[in-house]
């Protein structure tokens, strides 16, 4: 038992492990105190509607000094939210959803829920073979390496003195073989920044409503971060 997977893995995740990253680096102006109001916009397109980041990101900038607003027009900042996916994920999907950055598609599928072990030997050990293999595979089934994420796609408006161009070209399908380019131009007055944050937990036997505290409460602050 001891050598055995299931106790490499109890011991090598015991602790709560919770990291935040984000794809692009954004950087904004110094603004004065009276100009540190922001529009904020959270919208949820997962399959885990019921989880609303909305409170956590006010607060986390309420603390930093910044008032949230209703409407737009009065705002210096624009942030707009949207959560992803929530839930199980393997950790090479969410390395995936990071590479990927603002706007990729999101890799839910979920493998790797445990760590199996292999037994072997010749036919003199057969019987003490399966024995501990019979061991290790109920141990196994019960210590499980969970990751869970959420993935959140920013897009951060900063208003501008001088007016901003905007380019925005579209490629569409036609068909099988052929392609549509479509390109759109707009003034205005807001300079836009887009980006994407990947939160993690991962923990032995990590309960989903054990992690979805702290992974709000670090996505939360990578978000406030900006600011």
């Amino acid at each position: 038992m001891a050598g055995c997977a299931a106790v490499q893995t109890s011991i090598s995740h015991v602790d709560l492990d919770v990291q935040s990253k984000m794809t692009n680096t954004v950087f904004l102006d110094p603004v004065t105190p009276d100009k540190r109001v922001i529009f904020l916009q959270v919208r949820n397109s997962s399959d885990r509607p019921e989880i609303d980041i909305t409170a956590d990101v006010m607060q986390a900038l309420a603390v930093k000094g910044y008032t949230v607003v209703a409407d737009p027009d009065q705002a210096n900042y624009e942030l707009q939210v949207n959560v992803l996916q929530v839930g199980k994920a393997s950790p090479s999907a969410a390395e995936q959803a990071y590479v990927g950055g603002y706007g990729s598609v999101v890799n839910t599928a979920y493998s790797g829920a445990y760590i199996g072990s292999t037994f072997g030997g010749n036919n003199a050990m057969a019987a003490g073979g399966l024995l501990a293999g019979a061991i290790a595979t109920v141990a196994d089934a019960a210590v499980r390496n969970v990751t869970y994420s959420i993935v959140t796609d920013l897009q951060i408006s900063e208003r501008s003195v001088a007016p901003v161009t905007e380019q925005t070209v579209q490629s569409l399908e036609q068909g099988r073989a052929g392609r549509r380019n479509v390109t759109s131009q707009e003034v205005s007055n807001w300079k836009r920044y887009q980006t994407r944050i990947v939160s993690t937990a991962n923990q032995v036997n990590l309960d989903f409503a054990a992690a979805i505290p702290t992974l709000r409460g670090g996505m939360a602050r990578s978000i406030s971060g900006v600011f």
